[in-house]
């Protein structure tokens, strides 16, 4: 069996609308590719109670919970808090991160906003941080992680090694022009049912009158399954008149 995963994207940014998330769309690609399944994304405000009863759900539910956000120098800069409250243990001064961020912008500029990215909760071992320094951190099953994207692939990418890999997720697609879903839904259905060890996702996409259609992806884990059933999709959009392509449509929005 797979390991499972949970996402939690923590900050008010991006429920008002200010901010567009790009961290889900990386870590689930990476997930994928380490053979872990993504089971569930919550994006949830910077408050205390919230962080702290998603982040103890998730953990009980997934083998794996990955959270992005809140753990800058700013006053709602409240994840690590939560996180401690969550697992029971203050959050404190980790001195090995202390030291590495007081050289890094000399005591003089290591003033005590920035001296909070430097509280980690006890027991929790830091994420190396090769773009900025702060470092993210894991406690038990949760990964604590930076917000901005640069930053955030950098410590997933320092943690994918240390995560328990599984059989990667393959994926195969194809599209046709002008299809539309009511016109393949019977049939979709019946070839789901014939390969009930992948899923079928149907995906429209409009560009203008002239360049609409949908897209058809198959993933699984079973290689053979995954092809067979990408050939029955790719039948099924030719046995309703349509031209099938292989791949993704390029569209320019």
């Amino acid at each position: 069996m797979n390991k499972t995963a949970g996402i939690i994207i923590i900050g008010n940014e991006i429920l008002s609308g200010r901010t567009q998330d790009v961290n889900v769309a990386y870590i689930a690609r990476r997930l994928a590719d380490l053979g872990i399944q993504l089971k569930e994304v919550r994006i949830i405000p910077d408050d205390v109670s919230i962080i702290i009863d998603t982040v103890n759900k998730t953990r009980a539910a997934f083998d794996y919970v990955f959270t992005t956000g809140g753990i800058g120098p700013t006053h709602d800069d409240i994840t690590s808090d939560c996180i401690a409250a969550a697992f029971g243990v203050p959050n404190e001064i980790h001195e090995p991160s202390f030291k590495l961020l007081e050289s890094h912008y000399g005591k003089e500029n290591f003033n005590a906003a920035r001296q909070r990215m430097a509280h980690l909760p006890r027991g929790a071992e830091p994420i190396v941080n090769l773009v900025s320094l702060a470092p993210g951190y894991r406690i038990g099953n949760v990964y604590v992680m930076a917000g901005v994207p640069r930053i955030m692939q950098a410590m997933f990418e320092q943690i994918a090694p240390t995560l328990q890999h599984g059989q990667p997720i393959i994926s195969k697609s194809c599209y046709g022009y002008n299809v539309t879903e009511g016109q393949i839904a019977h049939d979709l259905t019946d070839t789901q049912n014939q390969f009930p060890q992948v899923d079928i996702g149907s995906y429209p996409f409009y560009e203008s009158k002239e360049k609409h259609g949908v897209t058809l992806v198959i993933k699984g884990q079973d290689q053979r399954a995954v092809n067979q059933a990408f050939e029955s999709v790719y039948k099924l959009l030719q046995k309703n008149g349509f031209n099938p392509c292989e791949g993704e449509p390029v569209l320019n929005n």
